[in-house]
């Protein structure tokens, strides 16, 4: 070949040599510049299209690299021999944008997961975030500890100890992105030879991770006073995860005597172990909040979990895990050389949020908000309470209503949906999936105002007028 028909475009955006070489590697694929063929030469190609050599060169330089022609010394370039090549021309099409489904638009939602966002500390956490940039810029993007900040894991030590009454020392702490990833975590330490028992209703996240990871898990009935031991007995598992300051979805407080069973029931086997969940302890409208299970272990047998995402806010992704010290030993072993997920600057963040009294002053603000609306709920729901009982009312930001045998879950549900009213079953808690006599429904409230919560009730009432 001693021409190529090519015709150049200057103005176009596109580089001269890219331009050359789109051309020879089109005519490469679609088979017009057939296997073996040889090309011009630099010379003669940059004469005939009136350009430079070195604009010629740098498209030849790339199409050899990607494999589309061989030099040959002394010879020239060829068109290398690539197995059907013709396969590959095709029409690229734009991605087809998926359908988004019209999602159901609500006025109100009484989401128990719900948080106050408005009343983030945007100002403050401005502040410290820009002191700890400024502070130790050296070391700051270089990877830390896989457990975490030492100051971090330091001052969590304390305010646990403050706050929970738990009992550790910073080395026994791992900072994690989110409870999810703690809990992975602790599935590594354990290994998949245990059987996991959990409440019946639980938090269905916690039990789908492990069922997906494969883990063995049960599900255990409650009593008022949370988790049956007699149960937990019977079912044969080694490890038990419960939410004993605060049981979700049934807001249960678990009384001293079930703790002391529960630790009776670890302490009687080597290989037990207790997974305490304390993911909202902190907001509580009656007397102190409830001490950790943790702080009662004299046989390091629980394993401790808490985080930031509900008292400070979901994208935080801070979260912590104090191991017994026997399962820290592991740790060393098979997670050590685990990066942490946690940004060393974030860390930095929260442990100056806390250190400097602004994380205390933001819970006792919060815990008076939800207060206020706490009792504002209490008080609209009276007309209900005919019809219903409460539950669960003395902590959290959700409370729980029973209903009467003759009542169903999915009318009231779908009766509240109908007013742009968005309330959630105690059936999608159930591991068990089994029927339930009495329709239970949970409001939660934190992320209304208190004159929102008063419209949502009256929403509420007159969707469920009918049928009550």
């Amino acid at each position: 070949m001693n021409e190529l028909t090519i015709t150049l475009n200057a103005k176009s955006g596109v580089p001269l040599y890219e331009q050359i070489y789109e051309y020879i590697k089109k005519n490469i694929r679609n088979g017009k510049i057939q296997c073996r063929e040889k090309l011009p030469s630099t010379r003669a190609l940059s004469k005939h299209l009136e350009v430079s050599r070195s604009t010629v060169e740098l498209a030849y330089d790339q199409l050899l690299a990607e494999g589309y022609v061989e030099a040959e010394a002394c010879r020239g370039f060829f068109v290398a021999q690539i197995e059907e090549l013709y396969q590959w021309e095709f029409e690229i099409e734009e991605p087809k944008r998926k359908k988004e489904e019209k999602k159901t638009e609500y006025r109100y939602d009484f989401s128990p997961r719900g948080i106050d966002l408005q009343s983030f500390p945007h100002g403050v956490w401005r502040k410290l975030s820009k002191e700890v940039l400024l502070d130790d810029e050296s070391q700051l993007f270089q990877l830390g500890d896989s457990r975490g900040e030492y100051e971090l894991r330091e001052t969590i030590c304390r305010y646990l100890y403050q706050a929970r009454g738990v009992n550790c020392e910073p080395d026994q702490i791992v900072i994690g992105a989110g409870n999810d990833y703690l809990l992975m975590l602790v599935g590594m330490l354990l290994g998949q030879e245990h059987r996991i028992a959990f409440e019946n209703p639980t938090y269905r996240q916690a039990y789908l991770l492990f069922k997906n990871l494969s883990y063995d898990t049960c599900a255990v009935d409650m009593d008022k006073k949370g988790m049956r031991i007699d149960e937990l007995e019977k079912a044969g598992a080694d490890i038990a995860y419960v939410m004993p300051s605060h049981q979700y979805p049934l807001g249960i407080v678990m009384p001293i005597k079930r703790r002391m069973e529960l630790l009776r029931w670890a302490a009687e086997a080597e290989n037990r172990y207790i997974i305490e969940d304390d993911y909202d302890s902190e907001f509580r409208y009656k007397g102190k909040p409830i001490p950790a299970l943790q702080g009662y272990d004299r046989d390091d047998k629980v394993i401790y979990i808490g985080t930031f995402s509900r008292s400070v806010a979901p994208s935080i992704r801070i979260s912590y895990l104090v191991l017994p010290k026997k399962l820290l030993k592991i740790y060393e072993e098979k997670c050590r050389f685990l990066s942490s997920t946690v940004s060393r600057v974030d860390q930095l963040i929260i442990r100056s949020f806390i250190e400097k009294g602004y994380y205390e002053r933001h819970l006792n603000k919060m815990r008076a908000i939800y207060k206020g609306r706490h009792d504002t709920m209490l008080s609209s729901l009276k007309p209900l309470l005919q019809y219903c009982s409460v539950s669960g009312e003395n902590a959290g930001v959700h409370l729980l209503l029973t209903f009467a045998e003759y009542l169903d879950e999915e009318v009231l549900l779908r009766k509240a949906e109908e007013k742009g009213v968005k309330v959630y079953g105690i059936s999608s808690y159930d591991i068990r999936n089994e029927e339930k006599k009495n329709p239970v429904i949970l409001l939660g409230y934190a992320n209304m105002s208190e004159e929102k919560i008063k419209r949502a009730v009256e929403a509420l009432i007159e969707a469920w007028g009918d049928i009550l």
